[in-house]
């Protein structure tokens, strides 16, 4: 028992003077140019998936929609303003710094072998020391199943660079939301149908992180006061408040019994969104018009306490916190039904 206490003591006094070697003193060489010692890339790789398939969510929780073009075509666009840098798009190479980065990141026609709930956790969590970087938004899961859509669709090559345009580099406002801010994506919403100081009120708060989205945070993050100011002008509309005004409609549908009069634990949302919101009612963004994804969307965010941003963040968050999904379904139908115009 002795001889075997004595080589233990020995094993780790001879494993505390290589961590000593390799981490006091620098014997390890951590230059990328010179790449991992041998088994070292192996080892990490391997650590790498089998951390990936234990955490990663099942496929009872990917979305039904995860196919839809909408979803895809907003993950594209996403992808190729802040991921295409490393993973290029499909049919082009990756740029000369992607390429000298260790390790190296897949080539975006590469990722594949991995089941969506995979994805979906290597997107979100990010994976340590490669690169790779988690979701910057906390609690968007929406907004990462966009991206996992995207590269899902990947075999259709040609179609998928058409979705996300041709070269890497930051996209104006309008590829994602449409010229006069009628975006057309059931994912992303209107901006025509809000008001200059409720676009110009957003941005601010993106900018900040304020209020969270992994998507805009990343488009609103060099945007200057009088960038803000200029975008909020051309996509906003003055007609909004006024809008709200108008009578709602008659009718008995579950959304519209709900949006019009509430319940014991929801208020009514017309009261401020309209149609029909109260006179003294403080202007909040309008509803109508909208699609029925963006908006059940938000308000599950709402509901589940992943939304901010905004001095009547508190009210909203309380209005929302008792809706249940069919609830929730129910307002969106109601509002995106009724015209905008």
């Amino acid at each position: 028992m002795k001889r075997v206490i004595q080589t233990l003591a020995a094993v780790a006094a001879t494993g505390a003077v290589v961590a000593v070697s390799v981490v006091a003193i620098g014997l390890y060489n951590v230059s990328a140019r010179e790449g991992h010692m041998w088994g070292v890339t192996w080892l990490m790789h391997t650590t790498f998936k089998q951390s990936v398939k234990l955490r990663a969510p099942g496929p009872e929780e990917v979305p039904d929609d995860i196919g839809s073009p909408d979803r895809v075509k907003l993950g594209a666009l996403h992808f190729r303003n802040a991921c295409a840098f490393c993973h290029a798009l499909p049919g082009q190479r990756q740029g000369a710094t992607a390429q000298a980065m260790e390790p190296t990141p897949p080539h975006v026609s590469s990722i594949t072998g991995w089941t969506p709930g995979e994805m979906f956790w290597i997107v979100n969590e990010g994976v340590k020391m490669t690169g790779m970087p988690h979701w910057p938004a906390k609690d968007r899961d929406d907004e990462v199943w966009s991206v996992v859509a995207y590269l899902n669709a990947l075999p259709d090559a040609a179609g998928q660079v058409a979705l996300a345009g041709e070269g890497r580099g930051q996209a104006s406002c309008a590829q994602c939301h449409g010229e006069g801010g009628e975006s057309g994506n059931s994912h992303i919403p209107r901006l025509d149908l809000l008001t200059p100081g409720q676009i110009a009120e957003a941005l601010r708060q993106y900018r900040s992180g304020q209020r969270q989205s992994g998507i805009m945070q990343e488009a609103a993050m060099a945007l200057s006061d009088s960038q803000i100011a200029a975008l909020a002008q051309k996509f906003g509309t003055s007609k909004g408040p006024q809008r709200q005004a108008d009578p709602a409609p008659e009718t008995n549908t579950p959304g519209a019994q709900l949006a019009t009069r509430g319940n014991s634990d929801v208020p009514a949302c017309t009261a401020c969104h309209g149609p029909g919101r109260m006179a003294n009612a403080p202007i909040a963004p309008l509803l109508i018009g909208q699609s029925r994804a963006y908006l059940a969307g938000q308000l599950r965010l709402w509901r589940d306490g992943h939304r901010d941003g905004g001095e009547r963040t508190h009210l909203m968050r309380k209005a929302a916190q008792d809706l249940s999904d069919a609830d929730i379904t129910a307002l969106a139908d109601y509002f995106a039904g009724l015209s905008a115009e």
